[in-house]
């Protein structure tokens, strides 16, 4: 699983995944990633994201995640470009919501544009 909000380490729902996970990495995917507030969107368009790399170690997991992203989120598979340079599928979350007051993170970096941990 690549998340680039708030399920990284230290946000809000990181313990959600923190249960039956473990922590591979870093990395990035394609596509641009909107401030929608309390949480990001990744969106497709030209640029990367910046993000973490987990594996799931219950898939029972995966239905609890989709629960907590809710409907304007859509999870699917993606590549994603390791810290390493290597390459590897993971599921991602889509935001496939409204975007009119949404803000774009320029760099995609979510830690850079909100440090501190978010609530949701």
């Amino acid at each position: 699983m690549f998340v680039y909000g708030t399920l990284m380490r230290g946000y809000a729902l990181h313990l959600l995944l923190a249960r039956a996970s473990k922590f591979l990495g870093e990395g990035r995917v394609h596509g641009r990633l909107l401030d929608l507030g309390r949480y990001p969107g990744l969106v497709d368009g030209v640029g990367s994201v910046r993000g973490e790399i987990y594996r799931l170690d219950d898939p029972e997991l995966l239905a609890v995640l989709d629960r907590a992203e809710g409907y304007n989120f859509g999870r699917r598979r993606t590549i994603v470009t390791l810290a390493s340079g290597r390459r590897a599928r993971a599921w991602v979350y889509r935001y496939r919501g409204r975007q009119e007051k949404a803000v774009l993170i320029p760099d995609g970096d979510y830690r850079r544009a909100h440090p501190r941990p978010a609530t949701r």
